[in-house]
């Protein structure tokens, strides 16, 4: 198929299979391109922001949280999902302050993504933020994390490593590094830490 438009699949129907505090699943029947019916399940997502908050040395401070669906401890920028009613800026900022203990009046957007398009619409916002102030961190209750510090090009370095393997915070560490060496709001070593 050579037109793009040829591959759109329309709904023909859909029904909610789960709803839960975060996710909505859904189990819809479409029409695909050659006019056959098929299946599609999905999951209805709110959105999320994530975080890359930038230190005035050139320190980023990341996050250390388990995860219970691989049962491990991984690496993580600041980051959650948007509540009703609130924009994606007050949603980045709320986050930076509850998990990382920092504000910040300087922050930028850099980006999009979605982290998994053959079963969910979830997107996610991508910021760096500076000029940050230490507070005291506000988790939810249910939310166990710690704070460390890291040089940013350490964590590029732990990315390619792969000590870093977290998909959401892989992408955000890369898209937030390019976007930094183009607008540089200060000057960070760049040199590798190895």
């Amino acid at each position: 198929m050579k037109d793009h438009k040829l591959l759109v699949e329309k709904k023909l129907n859909s029904k909610e299979v789960f709803k839960g505090k975060l996710l909505h699943v859904f189990y819809d029947e479409v029409r695909l391109p050659d006019g056959t019916v098929s299946s599609r399940e999905w999951i209805k997502h709110p959105g999320a922001c994530a975080v890359v908050p930038v230190l005035k040395n050139g320190d980023l401070m990341m996050l250390r949280q388990f995860r219970y669906p691989m049962s491990q401890i991984f690496w993580e920028v600041p980051a959650g999902k948007i509540d009703s009613g609130e924009s994606k800026d007050e949603t980045a900022l709320r986050e930076l302050q509850e998990e990382a203990g920092v504000l910040s009046t300087d922050f930028a957007y850099v980006g999009h993504f979605y982290p998994c398009i053959g079963y969910s619409d979830e997107i996610i916002h991508i910021y760096a933020a500076w000029n940050l102030e230490s507070v005291t961190q506000k988790v939810d209750k249910d939310e166990f994390v710690t704070r460390q510090r890291i040089p940013f090009q350490k964590a590029v370095d732990m990315v390619h490593s792969g000590a870093i393997n977290d998909g959401k915070t892989v992408i955000c560490l890369l898209r937030a590094w390019e976007w930094w060496k183009q607008n540089q709001p200060f000057n960070i070593d760049q040199s590798s830490s190895n």
